[in-house]
């Protein structure tokens, strides 16, 4: 299994960029999972339900089976959250797996950068930053910091980002 990180600021177009590499990947005959990390609660279950319900009971985890895809909700109950090293010891067998969060993990990562956002690039900040994915130059926006020695790729041109991505991705 090897991995590769999604980074940048909210608003950047990371899941818009992770909708076109998935399957642009997945045809060059890859399987393809990814992580996702978020700083909000997340629920992937609704009140009401028997599972919410029996979650809500008290259940450290409830595995919810449907006729498509089944789900494992583990509750933290207050707990730290889990490491990457633990979450991808969970995950089942793939080629690739795409991480998006995990800022300060120290795995390979390409930076989605868009100058309309206005914000600085997480670069230098990150570790493991490889290279900047953007619709404009970034040195054409004063807040971009200086990326060379950064590799610069057209946020448009998916090809080229999953060749970079399977060139770069590393066994964990």
């Amino acid at each position: 299994m090897k991995i590769f990180g999604i980074a940048g600021h909210s608003g950047m177009g990371k899941t818009t960029l992770l909708e076109r590499l998935v399957p642009e990947i997945a045809a060059r005959g890859l399987v393809v999972s990814l992580i996702k990390h978020s700083h909000k609660a997340i629920d992937i279950d609704r009140p009401g339900k028997d599972s919410y319900r029996l979650r809500e009971s008290g259940c450290k985890e409830v595995l919810l089976l449907g006729n498509d895809r089944w789900a494992l909700m583990h509750e933290l109950r207050g707990a730290a959250e889990p490491s990457l090293d633990y979450l991808l010891d969970r995950m089942m067998d793939c080629d690739l797996v795409l991480i998006e969060g995990f800022k300060h993990g120290n795995f390979p990562k390409i930076e989605v950068w868009r100058a309309a956002v206005d914000a600085q690039t997480l670069w230098p900040d990150w570790p493991g930053i490889m290279a900047i994915a953007s619709d404009t130059p970034p040195a054409s926006n004063a807040r971009h910091r200086v990326t060379q020695g950064l590799a610069q790729l057209d946020l448009a041109d998916t090809a080229a980002i999953a060749a970079f991505v399977l060139a770069h991705a590393v066994v964990r």
